[in-house]
């Protein structure tokens, strides 16, 4: 059976449930996602050392790792991961492309609210790894570069979708010219050929470029906005599934995997980067299954 057709079928599945629910009066959850033992996970294809994908249709990276390892503690040994964008991740969500999205998805509050509250309409499941936004730039430029003043009247590239591009977008920040590409190959690229000035995104991410091209450099002191809490995201509708994932992230993050798994994909991060990085387990259940922050 084609990836497809085994999509057409789960949808079609799901929708009769919601739709003998409805008729019978009953609030039920549709079937588990988990039920098959195997899923289709969204997830970066550019990210090395995050999410990315290094030969056609194998994936690796922190997110991925993550993901895998949450997923078979609750009985899921089949994970396909499919590329999304940044600015798509929702929409995919939506739409059934994909059952989760793990893919340096930071958990906001616009996410995490319902469609009838204008929200997003997604549950997450996090964080397993929080970071500020940074600067990333060619190597042989980082003396220039201090602090965010630095960068008055230099091209900096985002991508759609991200909290970077929001955030550069505030007026505080309009003396930095931005450019938006579709996603961060593209930033990359202009940075390697000069056409840009610097790279901003999450700085877990700058780091894992920076390992593997070292004619980049992460600014690790300039740094800005809020942290950035990284969390797998589903629809709304599945709390049943929502909360087995969040024990076994917790479960996770409790013993050394967490450490390892880092320290395997990403052992490029300064450690008071990757201290700051670390899940607590206060934190997973303040985003985790809600509609809005614990405790909001």
């Amino acid at each position: 059976m084609d990836r497809r057709r085994s999509r057409a079928i789960r949808a079609g599945a799901a929708a009769a449930a919601l739709t003998g629910a409805a008729l019978s009066g009953c609030s039920s959850e549709p079937p588990s996602l988990f039920a098959e033992g195997r899923i289709e996970v969204g997830a970066k294809s550019d990210q090395p050392g995050t999410s990315h994908s290094p030969h056609d249709g194998q994936f690796a990276g922190f997110d991925i790792t993550v993901a895998t390892e949450v997923l078979r503690a609750v009985g899921v040994e089949s994970v396909d991961f499919e590329g999304v964008l940044s600015e798509n991740r929702a929409r995919d969500l939506h739409k059934g492309d994909v059952q989760l999205v793990a893919a340096t998805y930071s958990i906001t509050t616009q996410r995490m609210a319902p469609k009838s509250e204008k929200g997003d309409g997604l549950d997450f499941v996090g964080p397993y790894a929080s970071t500020h936004q940074g600067i990333l730039v060619r190597t042989g430029d980082a003396g220039r570069y201090q602090s965010l003043d630095d960068l008055h009247g230099k091209e900096v590239c985002v991508w759609k979708g991200t909290t970077s591009e929001r955030e550069l977008a505030r007026p505080a920040h309009e003396k930095i010219r931005t450019i938006s590409v579709t996603d961060a190959r593209d930033c990359i690229k202009r940075l390697r050929k000069g056409q840009s000035d610097a790279v901003s995104t999450d700085q877990l991410i700058l780091y894992g470029f920076a390992a593997d091209d070292p004619s980049f450099t992460v600014q690790e002191d300039v740094t800005f906005g809020p942290f950035n809490d990284y969390g797998i995201a589903m629809l709304k509708g599945h709390r049943g599934d929502c909360e087995k994932l969040k024990q076994a992230l917790i479960e996770y993050a409790r013993g050394n995997d967490w450490d390892r798994d880092f320290e395997i994909n990403l052992s490029g991060v300064p450690q008071q980067v990757r201290e700051n990085a670390r899940p607590q387990e206060a934190d997973i259940d303040r985003y985790s299954c809600r509609d809005k922050p614990g405790n909001a």
